[in-house]
């Protein structure tokens, strides 16, 4: 065997190693320095329409857009919309309106579309109907408190911000599977996120709420502009940063409701997620990889001749993610059981597939629409099923012209 071959093998484990190792504890500082800033009551209270695109029931959708009509704040309303009225959404709306008859509730179905992101059609269609200027976008399996909108609003008083976001962390109410799902959020997008932010200006936004002006939407073309991009949260903040105005990150943590029933549903989740990521910052997410310290260091050990320095990479790596998911855990303000420290190494070690499967391939999977994502993170429908589906559509739009209804 080549001594020095291996001995430059080790040095460039060790060097990832320790890389790795300072990520994680300048991301653990982040997490910390984030939730120790005050959360920024203002009495800046504007109306507001919440505007919540719906598809399907997961289960947990009523608990979801129930708390996000509950809101401590003076005017508001939720604009719900759905682009089939068979929608299984449509039901626990209904519920909504029968249970809340003094907040100001609407359904839209419209089934018009305007691009080839499946979220945006539906979005772009409740803009028209929203009665105030101040608008909040949120996904369906988001859950807030009641101080959700004051806090969100809150930053939309400074003439110079022109859109407000939110960070979320997973909660799994079943199974390994939803944990899984859960861990990936907190444990790696929740703090790269952060460290993100202190490296450079934020001037993108997260699916977990966008808070923008009407006049700010306008200046950016609308829902439309964004509308064949797959990574829709991301673009809305670009295109608002090009317009000369600030990207504010809200001090409140959204919750994000983790339903996933089985492993295909979220590899394919996740998968979308990873050519997202890849799409929107090629070189950013390759150097990301070297974040999984507990692969790569068992990578080392299979692979080294230095089998005790491996060791010693592997036990700390461990150890760390371990506190560190502990930390970030109480830093966001929940309680992390030891009980399920053993789903680390998996977790890491599917990230990290992902993120190697996220450069082979472009396809991605959305509900039961397939797509390819081109190199400017633009979505298209794959050839097949899925052209003809948007031709029949196109088809019977054209005959029969689109679906409107809105119910108050």
């Amino acid at each position: 065997m080549n001594i020095t071959a291996v001995s430059l093998l080790d040095l460039v484990f060790l060097s990832v190693s320790i890389l790795t190792l300072v990520y994680w504890l300048a991301a653990i500082a982040c997490v910390i320095a984030f939730r120790r800033q005050p959360l920024g009551a203002t009495h800046f209270s504007p109306p507001v329409t919440v505007l919540k695109p719906l598809r399907g029931d997961d289960g947990y959708l009523y608990e979801n857009l129930r708390s996000f009509c509950v809101q401590d704040y003076p005017t508001y309303e939720v604009i719900f919309g759905v682009q089939d009225g068979r929608d299984p959404a449509v039901a626990v709306v209904g519920r909504l309106m029968r249970e809340l008859p003094d907040v100001a509730l609407r359904l839209v179905v419209d089934d018009r579309r305007v691009g080839t992101n499946p979220k945006i059609n539906n979005v772009a269609n409740l803009v028209g109907h929203a009665k105030h200027d101040a608008l909040v976008l949120s996904d369906s399996d988001m859950r807030v408190t009641r101080s959700y909108l004051r806090t969100v609003v809150a930053p939309l008083a400074d003439p110079a911000v022109g859109l407000v976001t939110c960070l979320y962390y997973g909660v799994a109410p079943r199974g390994v599977v939803s944990r899984l799902g859960a861990m990936f959020i907190n444990e790696w997008f929740f703090p790269a996120a952060l460290v993100s932010t202190r490296i450079g200006r934020l001037r993108h936004a997260f699916g977990a709420t966008i808070g923008c002006r009407r006049d700010t939407l306008h200046a950016i073309g609308g829902f439309e502009a964004v509308a064949d991009h797959l990574a829709d949260d991301y673009m809305l903040g670009w295109l608002t940063s090009q317009r000369g105005l600030r990207v504010a990150l809200a001090t409140y943590i959204v919750e994000n409701v983790i339903a996933e029933r089985g492993l295909r549903t979220l590899f394919f989740h996740e998968l979308r997620w990873a050519r997202t990521f890849r799409a929107l910052r090629p070189v950013s997410y390759s150097w990301s990889l070297c974040t999984y310290g507990v692969p790569l260091s068992l990578l080392w050990v299979a692979t080294s001749g230095a089998a005790r320095l491996a060791s010693v990479a592997l036990v700390v790596h461990i150890g760390l993610r371990c506190v560190g998911r502990i930390v970030v855990s109480r830093a966001i303000g929940r309680r992390a059981s030891w009980s399920h420290t053993w789903l680390i190494p998996i977790r890491d070690f599917v990230s990290c597939a992902l993120g190697i499967l996220s450069f082979l391939g472009d396809s991605v999977r959305w509900g039961d629409g397939r797509f390819r994502v081109r190199s400017d993170g633009r979505l298209e429908p794959e050839a097949g099923v899925g052209a003809r589906a948007r031709l029949a559509g196109r088809v019977r739009s054209t005959l029969l012209g689109s679906k409107r209804e809105e119910f108050t």
